[in-house]
C-alpha cells in the first residue's frame, strides 16, 4: 500500500511540474491586475541592446512572475497563512498601529537617486524659458515611522528628498513634501490603506505650488466637502489581504463658483466633461474616481473668468499622486497638460515646443521616483 502511495506522490508531483509550465503557455495574459492594482509585465522585446544591457532578462523574470499560473490565489493563500502564523508583514506591506498599513521601503540605489535628479537638472537647463518645479512627497511611511511594527526597518525618506534636492538645486524649483506636510501630520492626510495621500494632503500639496508660483489658493473653507466613498480599501490593503481593517472614506472639494472642464484623454480618443469618474466607487481601485485612472496623456481644459487665471498653461508630468491634485489646479489655470512618465513614450521636449508649455510640473511620490527608471525620459 505504501508503495503505491509513494507512486501517487511521485506522479502528483511530476504532473504538476508538467501541467504548471502548460498552463502558463495556454491562459490568456492580463494587462492589470485588480489585486495587486498594477499593470502587469509585458512581454519583453529582445534586441542585442536589452540583452546585453540585462534589461530583457530583468524583465522575462518580471513577466514570468506576474503571469504565473493562478497568482492571485497563490496571493491571497500566502497572505492567509502569514495571518495564522500572527505575522505583521505581508507582501511588503506591514500592518501597523492605529490601522494604518505602510509599504517596505529599503536603502535605495545612492547613484540611480543621483542619476535621476541629475536628469532632471538636465531637462531644466535645456528649457531655461521654462519654470520647472519639482514636488516630492513621502508616501505615509515617511511621516509614520513610529506606527510601524516593532523593529520594522524603513530607510528615512527625508534623507533621500534631501538627497534630490541637493542635485536639482539652482536649476530646479524644489517643493519638499516633507516642508508643507509635516506641521499637519496628526490630521488626515494619507489614507490608511492605500499609498496615496487624501484629497486634504492633496489640498496642501495644490496650495503649497501655488504659494510656490506666487498666487493664492483658493482657502479650504470655500470649498464644499462630500464624502463619496466609506468603502475603500487601497492598494496596500490589496497587497496585504489583512483582516479587520477598516475602510478608508473619499472625499471630493467642490468650489462655491463651479467651473466647467473638460478632459481629453489621448489614450483613448476619449473626451469628458468631469475630472470625476463615479463609475470608479464601484470598483476595486476607487482612487481612480480622480480623473478616471492612469492614462498615459491627458489634456485638461478649463473655462475659466480672466480674474481667476493664475498660469495660462502647465504640463504635470507625474505618477498617479496628482491625480487628486490636478482638479485643485484646474481651477486656476485653463489649459493643463499631464503625461504619465511611466507609460509616455514620445519627447518631452518636443512637447514642449508644440504646445508653447511655459511650466512644468514634475510631482511624484518619493518611492515612485527612486525605484522607477521610467524619469530619465525627460533627459531624452
Amino acid at each position: 500500500m505504501k508503495r503505491w502511495t509513494d507512486r501517487l506522490l511521485v506522479g502528483g508531483f511530476i504532473g504538476t511540474l508538467y501541467l504548471l509550465p502548460l498552463t502558463f503557455f495556454f491562459l490568456p495574459l492580463q494587462q492589470f491586475s485588480d489585486l495587486e492594482n498594477r499593470y502587469l509585465q509585458k512581454v519583453p522585446q529582445l534586441s542585442w541592446e536589452s540583452v546585453w544591457s540585462k534589461k530583457y532578462a530583468e524583465e522575462a523574470e518580471r513577466f514570468v512572475t506576474d503571469h504565473f499560473p493562478f497568482r492571485d490565489r497563490w496571493v491571497l493563500v500566502k497572505s492567509a497563512v502569514e495571518q495564522l502564523r500572527l505575522q505583521q508583514e505581508n507582501n511588503g506591506i506591514y500592518l501597523g498601529k492605529d490601522g494604518y498599513l505602510f509599504e517596505k521601503f529599503a536603502t535605495p540605489d545612492a547613484a540611480k537617486v543621483q542619476q535621476y535628479g541629475e536628469a532632471v537638472t538636465r531637462f531644466a537647463d535645456r528649457h531655461p524659458e521654462t519654470n520647472v518645479t519639482l514636488m516630492l512627497a513621502p508616501t505615509s511611511v515617511g511621516l509614520y515611522a513610529n506606527r510601524l511594527p516593532w523593529l520594522a526597518p524603513v530607510y528615512p525618506l527625508d534623507q533621500v528628498n534631501q538627497s534630490v534636492a541637493k542635485y536639482v538645486q539652482g536649476s530646479v524649483s524644489f517643493l519638499n513634501g516633507f516642508d508643507f506636510l509635516t506641521p499637519h501630520a496628526s490630521e488626515p492626510i494619507y489614507y490608511r490603506t492605500d499609498h496615496h495621500w487624501t484629497t486634504y494632503g492633496a489640498y496642501l500639496a495644490y496650495a503649497a505650488y501655488a504659494q510656490q508660483m506666487g498666487w493664492q489658493p483658493i482657502a479650504q473653507q470655500d470649498f464644499q466637502i462630500r464624502t463619496v466613498s466609506e468603502s475603500f480599501l487601497g492598494s496596500y490593503h490589496t497587497r496585504g489581504q489583512f483582516t479587520g481593517v477598516t475602510p478608508d472614506s473619499i472625499q471630493v472639494y467642490t468650489p462655491s463658483t463651479p467651473v466647467a472642464t473638460e478632459m481629453y484623454i489621448a489614450d483613448t480618443d476619449e473626451t469628458f466633461t468631469s475630472l470625476y469618474d463615479a463609475r470608479a466607487l464601484k470598483k476595486k481601485d476607487q482612487y481612480s474616481y480622480f480623473l478616471g485612472g492612469v492614462h498615459a496623456l491627458m489634456r485638461i481644459t478649463s473655462q475659466l473668468e480672466q480674474k481667476a487665471i493664475r498660469q495660462e498653461n502647465l504640463l504635470v508630468i507625474k505618477d498617479s499622486y496628482a491625480h487628486s491634485v490636478i482638479p485643485f489646479l484646474a481651477l486656476h489655470i485653463p489649459d493643463i497638460h499631464v503625461i504619465d512618465i511611466r507609460y509616455y513614450n514620445g519627447n518631452i521636449s518636443d512637447y514642449l515646443a508644440d504646445n508653447g508649455i511655459q511650466n512644468v510640473l514634475l510631482l511624484f511620490n518619493t518611492a515612485t521616483f527612486v525605484e522607477n527608471t521610467a524619469i530619465l525620459k525627460v533627459d531624452d
